[in-house]
């Protein structure tokens, strides 16, 4: 879904300033969403009349009475999300707040789609001495209910909400609808893992302007709001102390505004795998890989259960993802063949990722033995290694791909070098980097697979090193170069990418899975192609046959380890239109 912004302005009795205020934002040619609540006869006739001035750009929802600046804002925010947008600018009517700030607010959301832009006021000296010495209490409050800094101002009513993020959490959770509503959402948004982001912003207050707050009920609302997130705070103390070992994410699997983000056929969100953000501090990474080194993998291994329990919980977007793979691998199978879809398969599926990159860091660092690895049939692989020559090697997120080259660095097998988008990884390659100097050496970093790749390798492959790429996943910059093909009951867009590399090298073409079986890894090896040839004239179909043939013995060993396959993403929804503008 493309980036929608609109604004929304709550209202109650402000006339005499709301003319102004819509003038102020008009100038930005945003949607302008103008809520009433419950305003006298007075304010609601210049509403009126600024709906007509405005129209076609001017929505003008009336609440019969009045409920409250949340109440309001609540109403905006939905009705704004009902007409398509994505993001949604609040400011309020009385002119206080600088509305030549709006576009730095929409640049930093476009910026990054899933954070909460907020105001962080910047007062002259018209601002109320009580009023500002109260705020700070306010933000102590929200700072202890967080136990983060990371909201600077929880009162300020200039902010920015992705829609979808918002408006979950009000169909969730019963939230305030009266002054404290600005406080409270900001931080159960916080609790949820949302990111923030603050602008400094210039506010000022008219001497003659209205202030609807009640000094005496709006600060009982506060005090018992604070109460209730107080309490909230310490039932989800150990979940928040865990969140200071990890960063914050954007949650841009959460938000159907995300760049790149879409809507598949079944309307569910979609989103480009490269952007979704990746998960786990390099703390936390670190100290496992020391645990693993002072106590032992069995010992650290025992980690993996509580670590994997909280992504789990934490983790919507993998959860729905490893549902969806679960059930298109039930689509042909016997009954009672794989795993049904849900919590415990979902549980299941992230533990074994878990211990796939507990074992990477085992591998890398010299505790995998040589006897753990065992090739079902060493005879494809004994023969090309016999022979001196080079090879593309396609390979997949099933098992641990990883394990061959980090006994290849030790000398056990032959040349092997991972072709690799290490954007998405980063965190984690460096803690393996810092485990083994050889991690780097036969790492090759690629951003597509065009002819300035094709040169990077050929150098490799004449000189006898085996190529190791995926064929399950699109490059950021590939996005436009797939081909579709049937995988596991259903049609799914795969990569074109390996076969024009393929093509281009002139070299033989194995397939390589390594999956865990009980007695450790095996490794499958077997013939691919002798070479892939693309004629012009016929170059889609031989490419769709291509990526058929991959598909079907990626099927094949996914039935095989069906928790063994970690494309944690939506694979059968089709990426959007390359920058080359090819689909």
């Amino acid at each position: 879904m493309k980036f929608a912004a609109c604004i929304v302005i709550p209202i109650y009795n402000h006339k005499d300033a709301i003319d102004a205020t819509v003038a102020h934002l008009a100038v930005h040619d945003l949607p302008l969403f103008v809520v009433d609540d419950g305003s006298d006869a007075p304010t609601q006739q210049v509403l009126a009349a600024l709906a007509q001035q405005y129209a076609g750009r001017l929505t003008l929802l009336r609440l019969p009475v009045n409920g409250g600046k949340g109440a309001a804002v609540m109403a905006g925010l939905r009705a704004a999300s009902r007409a398509g947008f994505t993001h949604a600018l609040q400011i309020d009517a009385d002119g206080q707040h600088d509305a030549t700030d709006v576009p730095r607010f929409i640049e930093a959301a476009q910026a990054e789609p899933g954070a909460v832009i907020l105001g962080r006021p910047v007062y002259d000296e018209s601002v109320p001495k009580a009023r500002l010495y109260g705020r700070y209490l306010t933000h102590v409050w929200v700072w202890i209910e967080t136990l983060s800094l990371t909201i600077r101002d929880s009162m300020c009513g200039f902010r920015l909400y992705p829609l979808a993020l918002a408006c979950e959490l009000m169909d969730r959770v019963q939230l305030p609808t009266r002054m404290d509503f600005d406080i409270e959402i900001l931080v159960r948004l916080y609790w949820r893992r949302a990111a923030f982001r603050s602008i400094p912003t210039r506010v000022t207050y008219a001497i003659d302007g209205v202030s609807h707050f009640d000094v005496l009920w709006d600060n009982v609302r506060i005090s018992r709001s604070h109460t209730r997130l107080v309490f909230g705070m310490l039932w989800r103390l150990p979940m928040l102390l865990a969140h200071k070992l990890m960063p914050r994410r954007a949650v841009l699997a959460d938000a159907a505004s995300a760049p790149g983000a879409s809507i598949d056929g079944h309307g569910k969100t979609q989103q480009d795998w490269w952007r979704i953000a990746e998960r786990g501090s390099h703390l936390g990474m670190s100290l496992l890989a020391l645990s693993c080194k002072l106590f032992g993998r069995r010992f650290t291994a025992l980690w993996l259960h509580p670590i994997v329990a909280y992504f789990l919980l934490t983790g919507r977007a993998a959860r729905e993802a490893s549902s969806n793979y679960f059930r298109h691998l039930g689509q042909g199978a016997p009954h009672g063949d794989t795993p049904r879809p849900g919590w415990l398969s979902a549980y299941r599926h992230m533990l074994a990722f878990a211990q796939s990159g507990f074992d990477k860091l085992g591998a890398w660092s010299g505790r995998v033995n040589n006897a753990d690895v065992k090739f079902e049939d060493p005879a494809a692989f004994h023969a090309l290694t016999a022979s001196g020559k080079g090879a593309l090697v396609i390979g997949a997120h099933l098992g641990n791909l990883e394990m061959t080259r980090a006994l290849a660095a030790q000398g056990a097998y032959a040349k092997v070098t991972a072709v690799v988008y290490t954007e998405h990884a980063r965190r984690f390659n460096s803690v393996l980097a810092s485990a083994n100097s050889e991690f780097a050496r036969h790492l090759l970093e690629v951003r597509d697979f065009g002819p300035e790749t094709a040169m990077l390798m050929q150098e490799r492959v004449d000189n006898g090193e085996l190529l190791v790429i995926v064929g399950d996943r699109v490059p950021a910059h590939e996005t436009g170069r797939t081909t579709e093909a049937q995988f596991l009951g259903s049609t799914a867009p795969f990569a074109q990418g390996p076969y024009v590399l393929a093509h281009a090298l002139g070299c033989p073409v194995y397939l390589f899975f390594c999956l865990k079986e009980q007695d450790g890894y095996r490794l499958y090896f077997e013939p691919f192609a002798e070479r892939i040839e693309l004629p012009r004239r016929e170059r889609a179909q031989h490419l769709a046959a291509w990526a058929q043939r991959y598909a079907v013995r990626l099927e094949h060993y996914c039935r095989k380890a069906p928790y063994q396959w970690f494309n944690f993403f939506d694979f059968w929804a089709s990426p959007k239109r390359g920058a080359n503008g090819r689909t």
